[in-house]
């Protein structure tokens, strides 16, 4: 017998949103000394962070940091407040949910920590940028595709990748669409996508970071032109409030 559909899907960042740190920075704690060289960090271009973390793994396997260095790290990067109990109530509905990481971060990274804290089989799906240990051990990162969106960074557009996600989804549910699209995201490569969301779905920006500054802005100048309802969340206590409250739970 076939599985009934989920209805809604649900999109999370991962870096300050599932995680309360950048985790490109939680990742050189594992460099000697836990921190860069100037002449390194001095390389970073708007715009181009992945080229730059690229550069940045590529110093740290010089350096003599493997596959134990990272993990040990990256299992000890914190969850952001709330975001737990908000991820056990979603394994409790999960006959509605289907679930999306979509983050500029990169795959070693989110499958570690997502693995670590037991939260890898709640996603259907990670779109981010790939990354892989190399035959000499090293840490290698490449950009998710390339776009045209004058907005975003080089390498990644969640506009993009949320808009060609939702349209297979469909065409594989048989035309069927979701009830519902929520995002939840904090900075300001989350914008872009959640533009995309209609008066059904949600935006859940955190609190005063990028995303919600950018969509108060909007709202203010051209409200026609956002459609989401937005639910700025401090925790993920508010966001699991807000579903609970929606879905009669």
């Amino acid at each position: 017998m076939e599985a009934p559909l989920k209805k809604h899907l649900f999109f999370f960042d991962f870096d300050e949103t599932i995680v309360n740190e950048n985790s490109d920075d939680s990742v050189v704690r594992a460099a000697p000394g836990q921190t860069l060289p100037a002449w390194l960090r001095e390389m970073r271009r708007e715009g181009h962070y992945t080229e730059y973390m690229g550069r940045v793994l590529t110093y740290m396997g010089e350096q003599g940091v493997r596959e134990e260095g990272f993990r040990a790290v990256i299992e000890k990067i914190p969850a952001s407040p709330g975001i737990m109990g908000l991820f056990q109530f979603l394994k409790a509905n999960q006959d509605l949910f289907e679930m999306v990481l979509i983050s500029d971060a990169n795959s070693y990274v989110i499958e570690t920590w997502l693995c670590a804290a037991g939260l890898r089989p709640l996603f259907h799906c990670i779109l981010t940028n790939p990354a892989s240990f190399n035959s000499r051990g090293y840490l290698s990162l490449q950009p998710c595709h390339s776009h045209a969106c004058p907005r975003c960074p080089a390498n990644m557009c969640k506009r993009k990748l949320l808009g060609e996600y939702l349209e297979q989804r469909v065409e594989e549910r048989g035309g069927r669409p979701f009830d519902r699209l929520f995002y939840a995201g904090d900075g300001a490569n989350d914008f872009c996508p959640s533009v995309l969301l209609g008066p059904a779905d949600t935006a859940f920006p955190r609190h005063d970071y990028p995303m919600h500054r950018l969509v108060k802005e909007t709202q203010q100048s051209s409200p026609a032109t956002y459609r989401a309802n937005v639910v700025p969340w401090h925790s993920g206590d508010d966001i699991l409030h807000y579903l609970k409250k929606l879905l009669g739970r």
